[in-house]
């Protein structure tokens, strides 16, 4: 047996978000090394990778909202949980400009009612792993990226706002005199793989669109540049920095950041996985149709590296872009020709 599948046997474990595209593939990576898994749901939705795939009936699920201090209590203590992975947030950025309300609500008053449910047993706590965005650093000119994790966060929209207010707020229950909780903040680069259900993302947008389940419609003027990091790789930063934080409590309030420290135009990405899958009369279409405009709300330029995870961890990632795109489209293949899958959008 691994040491981390020795370490995560019989460990039980919260995850808030568990139904998302990370939360459920963080999922089967702990079912493997046979932790005990509990997770927070808002709703029952079927249309989700923990469903698709089964993985809801190897889990407890809990019905209830993130910011629902009670409930999250009852959770910690009735089932002992000693590991936190804080996964639920509203992640869209075009979802924030149209309700900032929901998104501060969900992504701010979320993370201080989890960490408050935590702090009020925190002898049962043995580590928490918030998940923040490379957005909450805000926008920096091409000659400071890739990001430092010691940058000042400068957001400036209300996704990116939101986000930077969950860190200062985790980063405050590490500095508590009385109750300490062991906190790791992760700001990773876009995420893509199997199982992202939310079609207004760039990469399953354009699978879906060049495989002809729908139309693509561009959002910007592709021109902004993005690092994308493969889920499987996002699972195992994961569950490496628990244990390490687990063993090492001065590990927190550390971030971390991580990327693969490759940047791509977003429209080379498009041509990308519009090539690979030889649809090149739709991509012409789709090109000359292009506005000239920036997205509304998005951050032109980001990219991370793993510099600081291969410091304390020689942790790297194992799948580069190229082959976690072939291995993504293969899967949206398989899903998208289930005809109940067609008319998913969101």
């Amino acid at each position: 047996m691994n040491k981390i599948k020795k370490f995560w046997n019989n460990k039980p474990v919260l995850i808030t978000g568990i139904n998302g595209f990370i939360g459920s593939n963080l999922t089967k990576n702990l079912l493997k090394n046979n932790a005990k898994v509990y997770g927070l749901i808002r709703k029952i939705d079927k249309k989700t990778l923990l469903f698709y795939e089964k993985l809801d009936t190897k889990v407890k699920l809990f019905t209830g909202d993130v910011t629902d201090i009670k409930l999250l209590k009852r959770i910690i203590n009735e089932e002992n949980i000693n590991h936190i992975f804080h996964l639920a947030a509203q992640v869209e950025v075009g979802v924030a400009m149209k309700y900032p309300l929901s998104t501060f609500e969900s992504n701010i008053r979320g993370t201080y009612s989890i960490l408050e449910a935590a702090r009020t047993s925190a002898s049962k706590i043995k580590s928490i792993i918030v998940a923040s965005s490379d957005k909450s650093y805000g926008e920096y000119p091409n000659s400071k990226l890739p990001y430092k994790e010691n940058y000042s966060l400068n957001p400036k929209f209300f996704y990116d706002t939101s986000k930077a207010c969950a860190d200062m707020i985790s980063k405050s229950y590490v500095s508590n005199p009385r109750n300490p909780l062991p906190i790791i903040i992760t700001r990773f680069a876009n995420i893509f793989g199997p199982g992202q259900m939310n079609f207004s993302a760039l990469i399953p947008d354009c699978i879906r669109s060049s495989l002809k389940y729908s139309s693509f419609e561009p959002r910007g003027n592709g021109k902004d540049t993005r690092d994308f990091l493969y889920v499987e790789d996002v699972a195992e930063i994961y569950e490496i920095l628990a244990r390490e934080l687990t063993q090492n409590k001065k590990l927190s309030g550390h971030i971390f950041n991580a990327g693969t420290n490759e940047k791509f135009k977003v429209e080379d990405i498009i041509k990308k996985i519009f090539l690979k899958n030889k649809n090149k009369k739709d991509l012409n279409k789709i090109l000359l149709k292009l506005p000239k405009r920036k997205t509304e709300g998005e951050i032109k330029n980001q990219l991370m590296n793993f510099d600081k995870l291969y410091k304390f961890f020689k942790w790297k990632p194992k799948t580069n872009f190229d082959k976690g795109l072939d291995k993504t489209i293969i899967w949206y293949k398989k899903f998208l020709n289930n005809d109940s899958n067609n008319s998913i959008t969101s």
